[in-house]
């Protein structure tokens, strides 16, 4: 059963861990009940397909996750035929004798039959809907895959030549994700509703990292929001921390042991933190200033 208002969806949002703001559980709901793929856009970390998956959760749906990525294809999204159990099945025609000049038609149309059609994530969605479709890194896919995806977005059918056209009975709710590595097109946005995500406030991160992580005491959770709020503000990381890479620290920090965040321990747990080489001098150097005052 879908919720009734913005606060129902924030509400069952939280009962999966995921704390959202009023304008995120609005754009949420407004997507549920107008039945509008969500668009969301954001730093790495910030929490868009984490939203994703806990609106499956909330609402007890399947998750199908097409993970896009530089020369995918529609196909990769779509379908594939089981080629080896056709041919598989082409030999036990020809053992029993069921394939001569006659039969010929018959037995290539029985190599066409949905039980050796793999469905991929979209045709997926599709075919067991309801269900919640998650276009991870959309960006990441170049525009004639877009377009492919817009034209499903706006009929919620495909169509297969050898067996017709499948349409969904009841549309999946559809979740796209973004880091803005390129800008996606007006007619893509447009069929859309629309939200960026940004990197959550200080006290906000708190209560998604008591949240989500209960084991952390609520003095070293404080430290490390307030250190990772710090670290975002430089302009100088080759990739500022998200939510995530708290969430690790964090954890990393509970798992040694730690109580407070001091400079020995936050330096052996920096792998949770960043990258990228160049980061963790830069992210020592800032520590070591940080937590000496």
């Amino acid at each position: 059963m879908e919720p009734d208002s913005a606060s129902a969806v924030a509400a069952r949002l939280g009962g999966t861990g995921y704390l959202c703001d009023d304008a995120l559980a609005t754009v949420t709901f407004l997507a549920l009940k107008m039945q509008r793929p969500l668009l969301l856009e954001g730093e790495p970390g910030t929490g868009k397909t984490a939203l994703a998956e806990a609106i499956a959760e909330s609402m007890d749906l399947p998750l199908v996750r097409l993970q896009c990525y530089e020369g995918i294809v529609a196909t990769h999204a779509l379908y594939v035929w089981d080629f080896p159990r056709q041919i598989l099945h082409l030999r036990a025609l020809e053992a029993t004798g069921r394939v001569d000049p006659e039969l010929l038609p018959e037995a290539e149309k029985s190599l066409y039959d949905e039980r050796f059609l793999l469905a991929r994530p979209v045709l997926d969605a599709l075919q067991r809907s309801p269900a919640l479709l998650l276009v991870d890194e959309i960006d990441r896919a170049d525009d004639e895959f877009e377009a492919f995806l817009l034209e499903v977005l706006s009929t919620y059918q495909v169509t297969i030549p050898e067996l017709g056209t499948v349409k969904a009975t009841t549309p999946p709710i559809v979740v796209l994700t973004s880091n803005r590595t390129r800008d996606l097109h007006d007619a893509l946005k447009r069929r859309c509703l629309y939200h960026w995500i940004d990197h959550p406030g200080l006290d906000r991160e708190v209560e998604i990292l008591r949240s989500r992580a209960p084991e952390v005491s609520a003095s070293l959770a404080r430290q490390v929001v307030t250190a990772v709020q710090q670290l975002r503000s430089r302009d100088d990381l080759l990739k500022a921390p998200g939510v995530a890479e708290t969430l690790d620290w964090a954890r990393a920090l509970q798992a040694l042991g730690a109580s407070e965040l001091d400079l020995a321990v936050a330096s052996r747990t920096l792998g949770a933190l960043v990258k990228y080489r160049e980061d963790t001098d830069r992210v020592k150097q800032a520590l070591d200033r940080m937590l000496a005052t």
